[in-house]
């Protein structure tokens, strides 16, 4: 099932999402949470990435889309998604698979440039994706690609559908993002690079994320490459403040906010 947006004269911007399970979703996270928790998790996760798409729509043109799995999910995405955000189902053998579908799709359905975005990095600066899509709204064939710090990429951005971008790539390995940028020149394709930014999908990454939404600890040594707390839900900051996720985290339980902790 697919439920395309109207305006495709923007960009589009789609995260690769899965319908939350406990126990089938962000799985890399226990300990120190339990499925439970992870379920709620990937659930918040969603919702403040697509806020920061939608964020990112207030300063550039942008169409946000969810490109998601498993198969038959629909009804969950429909639960947890604000109006105006396009839904695809993406479910195929392989990660790469389901990419290029995703871009393919949305070149398909008349967009200009089009982008996917993980599912991972719920703090992400929107100002980061409004430069993606102001670059790739510039004369030029080129590609926007986001380093994450664990050797992936945390989104792709393309004019035009360069499937060799995702030939013989190991993913889930920090080879990614060096693999990617490697197929890219091989085709002699730009590519613009952003800011590093970093997944929480382990528990060193669940510790800068407590850092930047409960302790005030920013990420990044720049400015630039700071996310934008005010942009998470309230329920990302509940899960995160719950009585005892500093702890279990090795983390001081003074970092923990006391407002946050009362909201919990």
């Amino acid at each position: 099932m697919t439920d395309l947006c109207e305006d495709v004269r923007a960009c589009a911007i789609a995260v690769m999402a899965k319908a939350s399970a406990a126990g089938r979703t962000k799985t890399r996270l226990c300990p120190p949470l339990d499925p439970r928790e992870a379920a709620a998790f990937n659930t918040a996760f969603i919702q403040d990435i697509v806020g920061n798409i939608l964020a990112a729509g207030h300063m550039t043109p942008i169409t946000p889309y969810v490109a998601y799995g498993p198969a038959g999910a629909a009804h969950f995405f429909d639960a947890v998604l604000p109006p105006g955000v396009g839904r695809m189902e993406a479910v195929a053998p392989g990660f790469g698979a389901c990419l290029t579908m995703t871009l393919a799709h949305l070149f398909a359905s008349g967009h200009p440039a089009a982008a996917v975005l993980n599912a991972d990095s719920p703090t992400l600066p929107p100002a980061l994706l409004a430069e993606l899509a102001h670059v790739l709204a510039q004369p030029g064939d080129r590609a926007v690609l986001g380093p994450s710090t664990d050797g992936g990429y945390y989104v792709l951005g393309l004019k035009a559908p360069h499937w060799h971008l995702f030939a013989d790539i190991d993913w889930s390995t920090e080879r990614v993002f060096a693999q990617t940028m490697a197929r890219a020149t091989e085709i002699g394709l730009p590519v613009h690079v952003l800011p590093t930014w970093y997944d929480v999908d382990d528990a060193h990454a669940l510790r800068l994320l407590h850092g930047e939404l409960i302790a005030g600890i920013p990420f990044g040594p720049a400015p630039h490459a700071r996310g934008d707390a005010r942009n998470s839900t309230n329920l990302l900051r509940r899960l995160l403040a719950h009585a005892d996720l500093a702890e279990r985290l090795g983390l001081p339980v003074a970092d923990t906010d006391p407002l946050c902790r009362r909201a919990s």
